[in-house]
């Protein structure tokens, strides 16, 4: 296959017949350059974008809408003590007279009799007969009882934020495997939705992003990768993901070296509606050449339940049977010769 010469200050797709849109919108002059992977495990993409100042208040919204509960709450408790702390020792530092009406608190340590004014403060519970002395401490406490009720307004914010935010939680097997497949091999991975609730018309993408020699030329292409079944209706358990590997497709031929001399990294886009929410959702991962096992096939995931309804073990998302060596690794007769 001949290419067509390419401006090299351009990042549009090469005016090959069949090839728009296979770059998935990465660039097919920007990918050439591109080292590692363009997707992580966990979806994110891997690209910067530089020019746009830090962006702290955007990234720290995103964090906290995405990082798990048990961290979101410990931040949360963590920062509002941390906060309350800063105020304890301003009080503190105007002397032991800032804070009076300890009397009948049984509060001796200056620094604790501060703090629990301070959070009094902070959270408008009120002070318990603590109360501020000095223009100073009035000062500070007017600053905190205005802080406090609007950090509270941003934290119930980001917890409203992250309890009606659609999103699925699928897990996915830790290695594709190319296994035996009617006759010959296929490439396969298995997920699974983790959340109760239910998804429907799930639909998957995959593309296959390695190097190869294209007119003594070295460089990165995309291949979209087609499925035995791209689209299910329903999604009440999980999903082998296929892709037959045939003579017309991208992988004939392929051994474990061709991989990793490619640098080959599969592209995986899911897709689906769901609907707790009534809405689209989307989820992304890779799988890079080294985390494809060969010579193995997926172990069986069903278990039995006690009603004798269809059921799975999670568990066994990953785990995999070992085959005879070679029975994937070394290519079948019937895939023909690999593109180089």
């Amino acid at each position: 296959m001949t290419l067509p010469p390419v401006d090299p200050s351009s990042d549009a797709p090469f005016a090959v017949p069949g090839a728009a849109n296979q770059d998935l919108g990465f660039g097919r002059v920007v990918a050439q350059q591109t080292r590692g992977r363009f997707l992580s495990k966990n979806g994110r993409l891997t690209a910067r974008k530089y020019g746009l100042g830090a962006q702290r208040t955007e990234r720290l919204y995103l964090e906290a809408l995405n990082t798990p509960w048990s961290v979101f709450l410990l931040w949360t408790v963590g920062g509002v003590l941390l906060i309350n702390g800063i105020f304890a020792l301003a009080y503190g530092s105007l002397g032991s007279e800032a804070i009076a009406g300890t009397g009948t608190l049984g509060l001796d340590d200056p620094f604790l009799r501060a703090f629990v004014y301070s959070v009094g403060a902070f959270t408008t519970t009120g002070t318990d007969g603590l109360h501020a002395v000095g223009s100073a401490a009035h000062l500070l406490t007017v600053v905190q009882t205005l802080l406090g009720p609007l950090i509270g307004m941003i934290v119930a914010g980001l917890v409203i934020a992250r309890l009606t935010r659609p999103r699925a939680r699928l897990r996915f097997s830790e290695s594709a495997v190319i296994a035996p497949y009617e006759g010959g091999r296929g490439l396969m991975f298995r997920f699974v939705n983790e959340l109760p609730s239910e998804l429907t018309d799930v639909r998957v993408g995959m593309s296959l992003s390695w190097y190869e020699e294209v007119d003594g030329k070295r460089e990165r292409n995309f291949h979209p990768l087609p499925l035995e079944r791209d689209n299910v209706p329903f999604f009440p358990l999980h999903w082998t993901v296929v892709h037959p590997i045939t003579a017309e497709s991208p992988l004939h031929g392929v051994t474990p070296e061709r991989l990793c001399s490619g640098d080959a990294e599969i592209l995986v886009l899911i897709t689906a509606h769901e609907e707790t929410f009534s809405t689209h959702i989307s989820v992304r991962t890779s799988y890079r050449w080294d985390e494809i096992t060969w010579d193995a096939r997926y172990a069986s995931i069903f278990t039995t339940s006690t009603d004798d309804a269809l059921a799975i073990d999670v568990e066994r998302l990953s785990r995999f049977e070992r085959l005879p060596e070679g029975t994937t690794r070394v290519p079948p007769a019937a895939e023909g010769v690999a593109i180089p």
